[in-house]
């Protein structure tokens, strides 16, 4: 993959929307960049719908929180920002996190945050935002997790490979990084990891990524999630590499057992892609 040159940037009123516009201001000069910071919440009127049925003072004042809202992201916009001619701010959509996916098809890279159900504002986004982004826009997307310190990303790089079409567009969304990086290790699980291991090596090689390391981590698949962040942290890992697996069923997300378990406990920023 060439260097994003086009980024979303997902806007909230989270206490980390600060940390992914920095992280994004990050990227745009690293990968001479643009992004498009795009704020995206459900309406107030969507979050109380009884407002519909009270009076017009009630729908009012429905209104007015969104206007709020609005505002606060634009202010945390144009203050972690810091005047970068390249980030660029976009009205917010009448269709919310709806339209948030339709406007990922036209970026290179997203950034996201992990959903923090601690959050006072987590009520602003539905369940299943984070997974319906990833899933219907198919664009690889860096999240970033609700808790710790976000510093430079990219020098020790952790790849979880698997033999999958998700696991290979991640990687080769991970490119741009994999060819800086100090450090890249890659690991992966399950029956025939060392091979699949030796393939990626030499497809990585192809792709001017030199200094791999090598980690079989065993036959068993279970628990995959847990055992990605463990050995993220020892090895240093400042960014994890892997797959997005699910899909909707009958109006419920059905999530892979590690991009499930990434999804919730995920302790360092995460380039994922369906």
């Amino acid at each position: 993959m060439q260097t994003p040159k086009s980024i979303l940037l997902h806007l909230d009123g989270s206490a980390r929307t600060a940390e992914r516009i920095r992280l994004a201001r990050q990227l745009a000069e690293a990968f001479d960049a643009e992004v498009t910071a795009q704020p995206c919440t459900l309406s107030a009127l969507m979050r109380y719908p009884y407002a519909i049925e009270a009076a017009a003072e009630a729908v009012a004042i429905m209104q007015e929180i969104d206007k709020e809202a609005r505002d606060r992201m634009h202010a945390a916009f144009m203050t972690h920002g810091a005047g970068s001619p390249r980030l660029h701010w976009a009205e917010p959509e009448s269709d919310g996190p709806w339209a948030f996916a339709r406007r990922a098809l036209y970026a290179d890279l997203l950034v996201l945050g992990q959903r923090d159900r601690n959050d006072p504002m987590d009520g602003e986004l539905p369940g299943d935002f984070l997974p319906s982004v990833l899933v219907d826009s198919g664009r690889p997307a860096l999240v970033l997790p609700y808790a710790g310190p976000v510093g430079p990303i990219g020098r020790t790089v952790l790849v979880a490979w698997k033999e999958t079409r998700e696991s290979a567009r991640a990687v080769t969304a991970a490119l741009p990084w994999l060819r800086k990086a100090a450090r890249v290790h890659a690991v992966a699980y399950g029956e025939g990891a060392q091979a699949s291991l030796g393939r990626l090596q030499d497809y990585l090689r192809m792709q001017g990524v030199h200094d791999l390391s090598l980690h079989p981590g065993g036959d068993k698949e279970d628990d995959v999630g847990n055992r990605l962040l463990s050995f993220a942290s020892d090895v240093s890992a400042d960014m994890l590499v892997m797959g997005c697996y699910g899909h909707s069923r009958a109006r419920e997300w059905v999530l892979g057992g590690a991009t499930l378990s990434m999804l919730q406990w995920m302790t360092l920023p995460v380039l994922m892609s369906h």
